[in-house]
């Protein structure tokens, strides 16, 4: 296992640099709950360094009115120079003069609880606001002014569509095969789904209620009518959007606490990860759920986790699967750590135990990565093969490990 540093108290964490292939980081005005990567035109597949990349992300800002939507842009993301590489000193040189940050920002009513950008449509994306609004937003006006620095922008923009509720909400996505549809899940338990219609109108329906506040939502990256939902009340719900009975069609108990974050293995149809407040997150096999009968004939489905890793000394806040790599994904926690495993090694009882500040690492932890505080969100880019980018109350880092790629 790779890591940071970890030095005595009062020195604080020194990086590890022969551990990264590259490490940025950069504050917006506010702190940021939730952000997105945004599509790019740059290429697919891209290694050669420096790099460059766009995000959209919220902000929690003092007052409800001091709230933004900001699209940033990235460049010059160079790559780390250890004392082994053979690259010439002008070289150096330049990259010491670090990565570029442009900014644009519009007005947003009330803090960003979550964003989400469509998959098929780079400049559209969805907020829930902590005010009980789902909107809608085109966004391109701030991409194309990232592009275009000294173009003013307005800083004001309504959104495409919005919907007020009574409750807000945190469990927001969008299909990744079924072109804008939309699911949003609130604290009152309620699971909505959004279908956009020719002439540019929204539809929106209710599947039903989750017992417990919705922490996420996650279409399935294979089926078009299908979704997953966690709640505070310790399961995972899985809907079909062709069913009207306000009912899932599965349901499992995950967690003894709350099950805050959900990911679906866009490789694997049959795999499925959970992070809860327990600190746990764990690998679910839909292949192994079995329907059974209590003593008053009431039927229920089991489900029995084939993984559960427990590292994390807080809560999971963020989880998410490589998006090419079937067995790797990437875990942060309010324990202030980001941690990278990979679910296919296994365990060899010959192998010496690795040890890590007094605990016993797993074999399949890969990576873990420390120095932000109170880490919100993370996110694979899509584009960029092992790029990571999260977001916490001190701000976002960007970093490859050379560990995944």
């Amino acid at each position: 296992m790779d890591t940071q540093e970890d030095h005595a108290e009062g020195e604080g964490l020194v990086m590890d640099t022969s551990a990264y292939k590259c490490h940025c980081e950069f504050q917006l005005e506010w702190p940021c709950l939730s952000f997105d990567v945004l599509p790019d035109g740059l290429g697919d597949c891209r290694t050669s360094f420096p790099l460059s990349c766009y995000l959209v992300a919220g902000t929690q800002a003092e007052t409800s009115s001091q709230n933004k939507l900001t699209v940033v842009r990235i460049d010059g993301i160079s790559e780390i120079k250890n004392n082994d590489d053979s690259d010439d000193d002008d070289e150096d040189d330049e990259d010491d003069n670090g990565p570029s940050l442009t900014h644009k920002s519009i007005a947003h009513k009330g803090g960003v609880n979550r964003i989400r950008v469509a998959p098929f449509e780079g400049c559209v994306c969805a907020t829930w606001s902590e005010e009980g609004n789902v909107s809608v937003w085109d966004i391109s006006t701030l991409a194309q002014g990232v592009d275009n620095p000294k173009e003013k922008t307005d800083g004001k923009l309504k959104p495409l569509q919005s919907q007020s509720f009574t409750s807000e909400g945190f469990g927001l996505d969008w299909s990744k095969v079924n072109e804008f549809a939309l699911a949003s899940g609130d604290v009152s338990g309620v699971v909505n789904v959004w279908d956009y219609a020719s002439g540019g109108e929204w539809s929106l329906s209710s599947l039903g209620q989750q017992n417990g506040s919705v922490e996420d939502i996650q279409w399935s990256p294979h089926e078009q009518t299908v979704l997953a939902t966690c709640s505070t009340d310790g399961s995972v719900y899985i809907w079909d959007t062709r069913c009207d009975d306000n009912a899932p069609r599965l349901s499992w108990h995950a967690h003894d606490s709350d099950v805050n974050v959900i990911s679906w293995n866009p490789r694997e149809q049959s795999t499925f990860l959970s992070g809860g407040d327990d600190g746990l997150f764990k690998l679910w096999d839909f292949r192994n759920i079995s329907q059974q009968t209590d003593n008053d004939g009431n039927t229920f489905h089991c489900n029995e986790a084939v993984g559960e890793f427990q590292w994390h000394s807080g809560p999971i806040t963020s989880i998410q699967w490589h998006p090419t790599d079937s067995t790797v994904l990437a875990v942060a926690g309010e324990d202030d750590q980001i941690s990278m495993w990979d679910t296919a090694v296994e365990s060899d009882p010959q192998e010496k135990q690795e040890m890590f500040n007094g605990k016993s690492v797993p074999p399949q932890l890969l990576f873990v990565h420390q120095g932000q505080k109170n880490i919100k969100e993370l996110n694979w880019h899509p584009q960029i093969p092992g790029l990571l980018l999260s977001t916490a109350e001190s701000g976002f880092n960007i970093f490859k490990t050379i560990s995944t790629e």
